[in-house]
């Protein structure tokens, strides 16, 4: 039986970061696979369509990507996305795996990066690994993209347990709750007067490049400065943190684990 593994992600059209962090989880996730042929898709369709029209290059969607590999005669298919939460994204990759699954002997699913209590501990282990030495009054404060899906509450859990834990780091979501403002004002009340800024990404993409450590002044850079809290950007996605990839290598073991004892 022909078997492969399908990697996907939102995607980046920013190749050195690609290569950096998206390769390197495909490379991760093909070495815990050797058996099986290697893929990749794209849920973005904006980043699809930019790298055809100013690079020529194509990637499939999820979708096409699936149907291609029927088509192609793999019957086995180890699906991992690399999604940091289970929102509209990932829903978009379960729809069309099971739109697709009557064509597959089997098709498995590994989970995004948060997706029970266990990975939020081991998230904060891994980030521990990436994060600088931090002297008496600095925080590191990771940048999530946020999201009008109800998961968006990933983060606020995050950065709860942070708290709860005492690790020295805040959470926020640039297109949802905790804004930037509301960290601002926790830090500047716990007395803190420099922050790192680290996206909770991927890839440290747009978001973080523009978002996150630019001179703009919406930027949360220059908004922590204005409140009088000095802020170091670090362009580093999560695909960079060996831990992380080693996250989302057992999160898909796990899934063909599973799905070996069901058919048992």
């Amino acid at each position: 039986m022909k078997k492969a593994l399908l990697v996907i992600s939102f995607g980046t059209s920013y190749h050195d970061t690609c290569e950096k962090n998206i390769v390197a989880c495909e490379r991760a996730l093909a070495a815990g696979c050797p058996d099986r042929t290697p893929f990749r898709a794209f849920t973005s369709g904006m980043i699809i369509r930019k790298l055809k029209k100013r690079d020529g290059v194509t990637i499939d969607t999820p979708l096409e990507a699936l149907q291609k590999l029927a088509q192609q005669g793999y019957q086995d298919v180890a699906i991992q996305s690399l999604h940091v939460i289970n929102g509209d994204e990932y829903e978009k990759i379960v729809r069309e795996v099971q739109a697709m699954r009557m064509h597959f002997a089997r098709l498995v699913i590994g989970a995004p990066l948060l997706s029970s209590h266990a990975d939020y501990l081991q998230l904060m282990q891994a980030l521990s690994m990436q994060m600088p030495a931090l002297k008496t009054g600095e925080k590191v404060v990771f940048m999530g993209h946020g999201a009008s899906h109800h998961a968006f509450a990933a983060y606020a859990c995050l950065d709860h347990m942070m708290a709860v834990h005492r690790f020295p780091a805040r959470v926020g979501a640039v297109e949802s709750y905790p804004e930037v403002s509301v960290l601002i004002e926790s830090l500047r009340a716990e007395g803190i007067v420099r922050v790192h800024l680290m996206p909770l990404m991927l890839v440290a993409g747009d978001h973080a490049i523009n978002d996150m450590a630019s001179d703009d002044e919406a930027s949360w850079k220059m908004q922590f400065l204005q409140s009088g809290i000095d802020a170091t950007p670090w362009l580093q996605g999560l695909g960079e943190n060996p831990a992380v990839r080693a996250m989302f290598v057992d999160h898909l073991q796990q899934a063909l684990a599973r799905s070996v004892e069901v058919a048992a």
